[in-house]
């Protein structure tokens, strides 16, 4: 179902999950640097109004890492009264700022809407096409934005495997990690809290 996801609540997604499990114990960080930045842009290429050559600047990662701090509190925020990622959870910024940096992020960048009316079809707003090189963090703010105000936002959970700080949206009732890695990870640690005892 998540192939099934507009735009938006992709790159959203995407941007929260740039901070992750390292595999060893830890929290990677996808975007420590500017090349990290620059990979991770040129991999979502097919979404972003970047030119061909982007290379990220440290201006430029500083405002998505900020940015990327305020959906973090907003999905926190988001999946109450279930819990925050792991990851979130000692260092969450108050909702109204994560709100106002998300805002004045998307601000940085105005959109129009369209109206596009086929003969035999119902009218639809489209925004219009960004110009090439928009400002990328008013994009995602505006991405993630979209996703927090849509219907999805109502599937987004934090995943509470161990040592996982992901969140997902949740596409089965029954779907309580964001992969089946870290369903086995928490069915391990409940055999083993089980048997310790």
């Amino acid at each position: 179902m998540q192939d099934s996801l507009t735009k938006d609540a992709r790159l959203a997604l995407d941007l929260a999950l740039t901070i992750r499990h390292d595999g060893h114990g830890g929290v990677a960080d996808d975007l420590s640097g500017p090349a990290g930045l620059t990979a991770w842009v040129r991999d979502h290429a097919d979404d972003l109004p970047v030119p061909a050559g982007f290379v990220a600047d440290a201006a430029t990662l500083a405002a998505v890492r900020d940015l990327r701090a305020a959906v973090r509190a907003l999905f926190a925020h988001a999946v109450r009264p279930g819990a925050p990622s792991p990851a979130d959870a000692a260092r969450l910024m108050r909702v109204p700022e994560a709100v106002e940096r998300l805002n004045t992020a998307a601000a940085r960048m105005p959109t129009v809407p369209v109206l596009h009316w086929a003969e035999d079809a119902e009218p639809v707003v489209l925004p219009r096409p960004l110009p090439e090189g928009a400002d990328l963090t008013a994009v995602l703010a505006q991405a993630a934005t979209a996703f927090l105000a849509g219907a999805d936002r109502r599937r987004l959970r934090a995943c509470h495997a161990p040592r996982c700080v992901r969140y997902f949206l949740k596409d089965h009732p029954r779907q309580e990690w964001c992969k089946p890695s870290c369903g086995n990870r928490a069915r391990v640690a409940r055999h083993h809290e089980r048997h310790k005892a």
